[in-house]
């Protein structure tokens, strides 16, 4: 673990450096002022001149001024560092979420996933940076004051060097317990974090069913969980920490004790004691810092461990070391494809499922809540993989593809289609990354969406909201199918595309639609009839097969169950 922290904080090396230089500089002049306040004190005991003390005071003056300098110039390079490394680090986590396939984000709730993107960097981000400044900066005013200690006392410092085993022990036992709460503490705040990101972004919900107590007393358990486990932290820390203190207190008092004697007896001056008071200060003081530090590493490789589990993760849907190269498929099959989710393995969605569908063609697909429609759309742009059975485009197995090449060619609209934080055109532009203006333009014109942008003030500068709340759904509709347009896919997946919108906003949307689905492979799913009725072929599904094909005329006067469905259904 902790190699592999060092390992993050290499390519700010040149930084950490210099950084080190201006730490070795520092503590240098630190540790000359406890001399200097040597040689004030014999001087003055001894009679010396005041042109020497002046002098003396004048070096002591000049040691502070550089230390002061060195200590500044060390933090800034050690935290501009930390900072530079957390930015990379959340970078790169934020990139391996992305390449995660669809099934983990299934298990993996949004709220712990942002805590380790968030908090666990941030706790992460001093143990590379400031941290290291202060145990590099302990560690040599340590070495540096017990080699002037030995120089003054070989006697008094073995004396004060009898309390460190105790506490070096009592580190270990520490480190270990603390390590362990620690973890839990992270997962009880990534706990409470999910629980307030899944009640503010379902705002709206938890107002209309006034849930506003409930989520509370939810995220109030939560959040007292994450404090009970602080506190049983703090506690232990505090007691560490008592002990620690403890036995400096007690070996400084030990050198005084010890020391008073010596001065007594002649073999030791008051400016060496004074100085030998000092290093011991210094000593007591890093070690307690190099304490404070052992109990934020044990928190910080519990918040490192997080990350770095996530960070080891193998997407299960990589891309194959020699991708098949497709251009524009023309044909899409399904080959005996069974089915079922990662989170549910035991519930078979698809069983058996087989259908071609060419360019040109417009197959609807229909059937009761669950019958697996929306899993059809999913298996076909390779959000997930088949248990058994084959998706194929243009006869090449998608598991041959690089899922990022193939998704180049699907293209969809959602029921209630994810609009970005962003402009219009921004979030149009979703659809081609780089698009030009002009493009973009022409795909809000070919999608009907211009008739409302040109009304905004900003037009397509207009931003649209959190989710899009600012545009009606219909609006937003639009906008899905203008960034379908500008994608110009070979699949074009509808879902419920219309399902949710009045009379005119659908008679816009369905105009748009029409020409979106001209000269490609469109899968449409919905529950309107309108929509179903002018398909080329209609697959009627039921427990995870096709229980009907055919035109809506033909399927109509089979009486069978897409004649149900519409009797029961589509005709309301």
């Amino acid at each position: 673990m902790t190699r592999r922290l060092l390992r993050l904080a290499y390519g700010e090396r040149r930084r950490l450096a210099l950084g080190t230089v201006a730490l070795a500089v520092g503590s240098l002049a630190g540790l000359l002022i406890p001399q200097a306040f040597r040689a004030l004190v014999d001087g003055a005991l001894a009679g010396g001149t005041t042109q020497g003390i002046d002098r003396i005071a004048g070096w002591m003056a000049l040691a502070l001024v550089i230390q002061a300098g060195a200590s500044a110039l060390r933090f800034v390079l050690f935290t501009t560092a930390g900072e530079r490394v957390v930015t990379t680090l959340r970078r790169d986590l934020f990139e391996h979420l992305l390449r995660q396939e669809v099934g983990f984000f299934d298990r993996e709730r949004t709220g712990d996933l942002l805590s380790r993107l968030t908090s666990d960097t941030a706790t992460v981000r001093n143990a590379v940076s400031v941290n290291v400044s202060m145990a590099l900066r302990s560690v040599a005013t340590l070495l540096g004051s017990l080699g002037f200690l030995f120089w003054t006392s070989p006697k008094l410092t073995s004396l004060m060097l009898l309390v460190v085993p105790p506490v070096a022990l009592g580190a270990v036992a520490y480190g270990r317990r603390i390590r362990t709460i620690a973890r839990q503490v992270q997962d009880a705040i990534a706990e409470t974090t999910s629980t307030a990101e899944e009640t503010l972004s379902g705002i709206r919900t938890v107002r209309r069913f006034t849930a506003e107590r409930a989520q509370f007393a939810r995220f109030d358990e939560k959040n007292e969980t994450s404090f009970t486990l602080a506190v049983r932290r703090i506690r232990l820390s505090g007691t560490f920490f008592g002990a620690s203190s403890f036995a400096g207190s007690l070996a400084a008092l030990a050198v005084l004790w010890m020391g008073s004697r010596m001065v007594v007896a002649g073999s030791l001056s008051v400016g060496e004691l004074s100085s030998f008071v000092l290093y011991t200060l210094f000593v007591a003081m890093s070690f307690g810092t190099l304490s404070d530090l052992w109990a934020e590493w044990a928190r910080v490789t519990g918040a490192a461990r997080r990350l770095f589990e996530l960070m080891d993760r193998t997407p299960e849907m990589a891309a194959p070391e020699v991708a098949v190269q497709i251009t524009s498929p023309s044909r899409l099959s399904f080959e005996d494809v069974t089915f079922a989710y990662p989170t549910r393995p035991e519930v078979t969605v698809l069983s058996g499922l087989s259908f071609e569908a060419q360019r040109g063609e417009v197959i609807a697909l229909v059937g009761p809540s669950g019958a697996g429609k929306s899993t059809v759309a999913a298996l076909a742009a390779r959000l997930y993989d088949p248990l058994d059975g084959t998706v194929r485009l243009d006869r090449i197995d998608v598991r041959a593809l690089d899922p990022e090449a193939l998704r180049q060619h699907v293209g969809s609209v959602e029921q209630e289609p994810l609009l970005f934080s962003a402009s219009i055109a921004e979030n149009i532009a979703v659809g081609r990354p780089g698009a030009a203006r002009e493009d973009v333009e022409r795909a809000a014109q070919l999608a009907n969406a211009m008739e409302f942008i040109e009304r905004l003030p900003d037009g397509l500068d207009s931003e649209v909201g959190e989710r899009g709340v600012r545009l009606s759904g219909g609006q937003r509709q639009r906008i899905a199918i203008a960034r379908a347009v500008l994608r110009d896919p070979a699949l074009l997946v509808l879902d419920e595309a219309t399902s949710a919108l009045d009379a005119e906003s659908e008679h816009l949307v369905r105009e748009a639609l029409e020409r979106l689905m001209a000269g490609r492979i469109t899968l449409v799913i919905a529950h309107r009839l309108s929509t179903i009725r002018n398909a080329d072929r209609v697959l009627v599904l039921r427990g995870g097969r096709i229980a009907e094909s055919g035109t809506h005329e033909a399927l109509m006067a089979a009486q069978g169950l897409y004649h149900q469905l519409v009797e029961r259904q589509f005709s309301a």
